[in-house]
């Protein structure tokens, strides 16, 4: 596995994260590879799948998003996380990459969904286990999820046997849900990818995502659970096989409109 450079990045709220990059020697497609809650990218398995995208030709920076590894501030379970995204891109782009590509798993999911549902640039957007609206309480595992962000001895636990900081108090204002946003990522490439035996999140939210981008592609993976862990290397290579026909089609230059088309 290749041995990737630690970078450091800072948000436009004044966080420094850590992030290691996988240089592939190429800068045509970068990729922001977002992990999911309690991970980092220091991870056995965030680390398998930027290493597996890496061979495949694309440049990778795997953030440790806010809270979590060896970056400042504290999780805020999607709220904020995607200025990290932002960092993250940014930092592909100013380092030469012609098009970024911005992934994520579970929370990273919600994250790059939102970031890229808010307006920040991106030449191809891939979600895989994200959640479509907030506040699941019907599976076990989310219930948990709910119990360490929301109290005092959940949030210590989480520190303690994760290394995750949380943010106490919860959300002050509930930000906008993936689905509230998703469609306005169109015309921006879109994939969408859920197992249907995901134990965190069912499949009214792969549901609710596909309803508001019908332009997306819908990837139902059959026997597959949850995020990173669920990752195979033939789900990453067709994951990779769609990045490289995205982008490729996202560097082609658009069709001219003329003044009588756009009046129409």
């Amino acid at each position: 596995m290749p041995v990737p450079q630690r970078v450091s990045l800072t948000t436009s709220d004044g966080l420094t994260l850590l992030a290691r990059h996988w240089d592939a020697g190429l800068r045509d497609v970068g990729c922001v590879v977002a992990h999911g809650f309690t991970g980092s990218s220091g991870n056995a398995p965030v680390r398998a799948i930027c290493a597996g995208l890496s061979a495949r030709g694309f440049g990778v920076l795997a953030p440790d998003l806010r809270g979590h590894g060896q970056s400042q501030g504290r999780c805020t379970a999607g709220a904020d996380e995607p200025l990290d995204i932002a960092a993250a891109a940014a930092w592909l782009r100013e380092h030469g990459y012609a098009q970024v590509a911005v992934l994520g798993w579970s929370m990273g999911g919600s994250a790059v969904l939102r970031y890229a549902g808010l307006g920040g640039a991106a030449d191809a957007v891939v979600a895989v286990s994200s959640p479509g609206t907030w506040f699941e309480r019907g599976t076990r595992p989310m219930r948990l999820v709910h119990w360490l962000c929301e109290t005092r001895s959940g949030r210590a636990s989480a520190r303690l046997l994760r290394g995750t900081r949380i943010a106490p108090g919860g959300w002050a204002q509930v930000p906008e849900a993936p689905e509230e946003v998703v469609g306005a990522i169109a015309p921006t490439p879109l994939l969408i990818v859920h197992g249907d035996s995901d134990r965190y999140f069912p499949a009214t939210h792969v549901d609710a995502l596909a309803a508001q981008a019908p332009a997306a592609d819908i990837w139902i993976e059959p026997g597959m659970g949850h995020a990173e862990t669920a990752t195979t290397p033939d789900l990453l290579d067709r994951i990779g096989a769609w990045l490289a026909a995205a982008t490729s089609r996202s560097a082609l230059p658009q069709p001219a409109v003329c003044d009588d088309e756009a009046r129409d």
